[in-house]
């Protein structure tokens, strides 16, 4: 599936989730979804958990993770103790 039409799977709603960038017809945001990734949660884990999810719906969390870093500034982590 292109990019874009995976892109088309992701809105920005201020009422909800604060803004957040989220899934389409869900409250899940691709942060959260990245996150799961992240802590070595598998995409078929995901997928069980969450059984309404598609895979495209996670693979478009990464595009749009992957397009928001070609985009913005970075700043180091803190580092918390």
């Amino acid at each position: 599936m292109p990019t874009a039409n995976l892109l088309d799977r992701i809105e920005i709603n201020p009422k909800v989730l604060a803004g957040k960038p989220i899934i389409k017809g869900t409250r899940l945001s691709v942060q959260f979804i990245v996150g799961l990734l992240g802590q070595g949660i598998t995409m078929e884990e995901i997928l069980q958990e969450y059984y309404r999810l598609t895979k495209e719906d996670i693979l478009a969390c990464l595009v749009f993770a992957s397009k928001t870093l070609e985009s913005n500034a970075f700043y180091p982590l803190q580092k918390v103790a």
